[in-house]
């Protein structure tokens, strides 16, 4: 195995003492330009990296930062919008030349275990937080311990009941992006009912998930300004699978009124739904029709194709990086608002039949 180069193997190949090899890669004063200069150009050329752990050790940033996922892990390799948020988070940081921690947890009580030992160990210099809860302990948490942190999906305004997208009550001292889940999901159910569907399910994700009672909340909401009675339009909850998602689209489409609509939360439940409406001989759109909520290729290429809500997921992770990085240079805490998602009409939506 190649041994790692060290400053002393700077020093002996720049014919100067080791103090100053130090001085010059941590930006001291104590050498001359033209030394700095010549000891970083000997470090680079021999592959010399920082030491992160010493880094972190001195007080000094360890050059990463943290993403936990609370999440069943059997969800994540079929589910698009995380690929594309990470490499969108990936893009910003690599040119930053700084590292992405990642990791994979059972529950919310296990990430916050993850928190606690990443800042005692100094291992990130800032997280990342996913998937905002109804009732979130997380912010509260990264505010108490001063670990920066960018909540990723958290509502932008104050005083919604959700303590501004988390639950956990994370004001001022939590940095957040987010995006308009309610106006995305009334722009879906007034397309549907534009079109003449009045028995529409949506096929939610996880219930304790701060983005799944905003669309919840907002179905019903709209529904009542339409006038559609609440036991035709109505949330069916899930682990986001594509597992759960047939098996919740089977139990509708065989109740005595099934829907002629359906709104699934992510483009694998979408097309999970699809592929059982044609094995149970179900038209689409004929006699149902399918929307879902974030488009990805899988939407684009299934036949009918899906009709789905467009958003630049791996621009919101680049906006979520590039607000964590503004928080570690000593900006303050905000909220900002990534573009909405929009529906892009396909062929998997049309008016239902007369007589349905």
């Amino acid at each position: 195995m190649a041994r790692r180069p060290t400053i002393k193997d700077i020093a002996r190949r720049a014919g100067v003492s080791e103090s100053a090899v130090s001085f010059a890669l941590n930006g001291r004063p104590g050498v001359s330009e033209q030394t700095r200069a010549r000891i970083r150009r000997v470090a680079e050329e021999l592959g010399w990296q920082p030491n992160s752990a010493a880094r972190a050790l001195s007080g000094e940033r360890s050059g990463a930062v943290g993403l936990v996922l609370a999440r069943p892990a059997h969800t994540l390799g079929v589910e698009s919008f995380f690929l594309q948020l990470v490499s969108g988070i990936q893009e910003v940081l690599s040119a930053e030349r700084i590292a992405l921690l990642f990791q994979v947890v059972e529950d919310i009580e296990a990430e916050c275990a993850v928190h606690r030992r990443w800042w005692a160990e100094r291992r990130v210099d800032g997280v990342l937080v996913v998937d905002p809860r109804t009732n979130d302990p997380r912010p509260e948490l990264l505010a108490g311990l001063g670990l920066p942190a960018v909540l990723i999906g958290g509502y932008g305004g104050e005083g919604n009941g959700e303590g501004g997208g988390g639950g956990g009550g994370e004001g001022p001292s939590v940095s957040r992006v987010w995006a308009d889940d309610t106006r995305a999901m009334t722009e879906v159910l007034d397309h549907l009912h534009g079109l003449g569907h009045r028995r529409i399910v949506h096929i939610a994700g996880l219930p304790g998930l701060a983005h799944t009672a905003r669309r919840v909340a907002a179905l019903r909401t709209e529904a009542e300004r339409l006038g559609l009675p609440a036991g035709q339009v109505r949330s069916v909850p899930t682990d986001y699978s594509d597992t759960e998602g047939a098996a919740a689209t089977r139990r509708v489409l065989a109740e005595p009124e099934p829907p002629t609509a359906l709104v699934y939360d992510n483009d694998v439940m979408a097309v999970a739904g699809s592929a059982v409406a044609a094995e149970l001989g179900i038209p689409v759109p004929g006699r149902l029709s399918i929307v879902a909520w974030d488009d990805s290729a899988l939407c684009r290429v299934t036949h009918p194709r899906l009709t789905a809500l467009v958003r630049d997921t791996a621009g919101f992770g680049r906006l979520a990086a590039e607000e964590l990085l503004a928080v570690l240079a000593g900006g303050p805490p905000r909220a900002r608002e990534s573009e909405l998602p929009r529906l892009e009409p396909r062929e998997s939506t049309s008016p239902p039949p007369a007589a349905y």
